[in-house]
């Protein structure tokens, strides 16, 4: 028996229309590529949305046609969002970090009708787009005073574009199934894969990560994100905020210390979001500056884990919560949040922030659960590592163009390697490809690295393993020094001694000026790994 319910679809349109009604009002701050700060309201948004979307018809778009963007976190980008999936079209993110045979083979794998890209970005497509098979035009999101000079024909001014289109509207309807998103994992060996999103998993997806337990958005949030919003959908939060009426503040180009801390102050920001990358960058600007964060109640962090020092240097500091979340682009992208419970208040202090480092428990739409290498279902004790795999409306089934299916027996294998506690805490250990394996035991680089960055004098970690005569493998640490506090190698060894086991301390130290990180921000260790592989046989 089916329930008597109304059949209305879940589109992304929709969100955009209920803001209009509920959250018109509500404000959206960006720094600009050309300089400045630009403001408007939610509802100014949606009326150049639609203009856009007005002008996307005249350009011929059609339902399933896929529109490219190449830009950062700004007004114009967020217009995109709602105006090329209003339509039926699918919004591509692209990254501008990859390299151009990436970008070249991820535009003609999405086959993009249109590319709109921020002018900085130009000339990454300019150097591409003579092999671009199926681009049409490439629009500058800018003002036509602002306009480069391109040896691009035909170049496409976008507010020229939408200028003098209505503002007017009649969104098509159609299956909340459809396509509304395409983004590309970041896969640094061979050709990378896309993740085709529907209006239906983008919007249970934003909904369900953005609960209590998640975002906790709400009217009254002021939510700065750093992560990119050509990075997964920025993790949702751009309809998020429409869905619920928060307050957005878009850094823009600007991701640096004093940049974040300046935005943080004029807007009195209470929610932060971003990688840990640009977080250690933050604590360092306002620990150099004497800068206290007041207004931040909570600091999301993803992309890879957070050090426990992080966590205590913003909670000891600047009286800021670190929600430690986990996701990936296969899953739209949040799987797990380490949200504020209650139960947190009656616990000594060191046993919170040590809960905190876990990756947390799982929002609502998405099951976890760890597995063998035979696909047998294992303990939640806290202590067994397994395959962590994943289930839910916002995880793939498949890649896109792929004929084969990417689960294993109705599951997805994320590549981790993980615990879950009795209570539902997910921890990472490490990637199953960065594990290392030394005399039949595991070592967790991510732990290890993690660790290393509380030393006072560490800016980064990055921990690999390399080939040893008797134990297999054995941990090779690289360090940036921050500049606060001198460090050599004794002591750093001497600042690990008692904080892990002694089996994995590390055999050598090596202080570098840079580590290799990939597009998204994560650090990439293949090269690592090939250069240093015989260190400590050679040594």
């Amino acid at each position: 028996m089916l329930g008597n319910m109304m059949k209305d679809q879940l589109l992304i349109s929709g969100i955009l229309e209920h803001a209009i009604q509920n959250n018109g009002k509500t404000e959206i701050v960006s720094n600009t590529v050309e300089g400045g700060i630009h403001r408007y309201t939610i509802a100014d948004s949606a009326k150049r949305s639609k203009q856009l979307a007005n002008a996307l018809t005249a350009l011929g778009i059609k339902k399933g046609d896929v529109i490219g963007t190449m830009a950062v976190n700004g007004y114009r980008h967020l217009e995109l969002y709602f105006g090329v999936s209003g339509l039926g079209a699918v919004l591509h993110t692209l990254n501008p970090r990859l390299f151009p045979e990436h970008v070249e083979y991820i535009v003609n794998h999405a086959e993009d009708k249109y590319i709109f890209v921020d002018a900085p970005f130009l000339p990454i497509i300019e150097g591409v787009l003579d092999s671009l098979k199926t681009v049409k035009g490439i629009v500058v999101l800018t003002s036509k005073e602002n306009m480069p000079e391109s040896k691009v024909k035909n170049l496409i001014c976008y507010e020229d574009l939408i200028a003098n289109e209505s503002d007017e509207i009649v969104w098509p309807e159609f299956d909340e199934h459809t396509a509304s998103s395409l983004c590309y994992t970041s896969g640094t060996t061979g050709n990378t894969k896309g993740a085709l999103y529907s209006h239906r998993s983008t919007i249970v997806h934003a909904w369900f990560s953005s609960a209590g337990n998640g975002f906790n958005m709400t009217p009254s949030s002021i939510v700065l994100p750093v992560v990119p919003m050509f990075h997964v959908n920025a993790w949702g939060l751009p309809y998020a905020a429409f869905m619920f009426g928060a307050k957005l503040v878009l850094p823009g180009p600007f991701t640096d210390g004093e940049s974040i801390t300046n935005l943080i102050k004029s807007e009195k920001v209470k929610q932060l979001v971003g990688v840990p990358t640009v977080w250690l960058d933050l604590l360092n600007y306002t620990e150099k500056n004497n800068i206290t964060l007041d207004s931040v109640e909570t600091v999301l962090v993803g992309g890879s884990a957070a050090p426990i020092s992080m966590i205590k240097a913003f909670q000891e500091k600047h009286n800021a919560f670190m929600n430690h979340g986990w996701g990936m682009t296969e899953m739209s992208p949040v799987g797990t949040m380490n949200a504020y419970k209650p139960e947190m208040d009656e616990m000594n202090i060191e046993d919170r922030y040590e809960l905190q480092t876990s990756q947390g428990k799982s929002i609502y739409g998405c099951s976890i659960k760890i597995v063998d290498d035979n696909g047998k279902t294992l303990p939640n004790d806290g202590k067994t590592y397994g395959r962590l795999v994943v289930k839910g409306p916002g995880v793939i089934e498949r890649y896109y163009k792929a004929d084969q299916s990417a689960l294993e027996d109705g599951w997805f294998d994320t590549g981790d390697v993980s615990t879950i506690s009795e209570d539902g805490y997910m921890r990472i250990v490490d990637r199953s490809k960065d594990v290392i394996k030394s005399g039949g035991e595991w070592i967790s680089s991510i732990d290890l690295e993690n660790t290393a960055v509380g030393h006072p004098g560490v800016a980064e970690a990055c921990v690999i393993g390399v080939l040893h005569p008797k134990w297999d493998e054995r941990p090779l640490l690289f360090v940036i020094k921050n500049g606060i506090e001198d460090c050599d190698k004794d002591s750093v060894i001497n600042f690990l001694s008692d904080k892990i086991a002694k089996w994995w301390l590390p055999d050598d130290v090596i202080f570098v000026e840079e580590l290799p990180h990939g597009a998204t921000g994560k650090l990439v260790k293949t090269g690592l790994r090939e250069q240093y592989k015989n260190h400590l046989i050679n040594n």
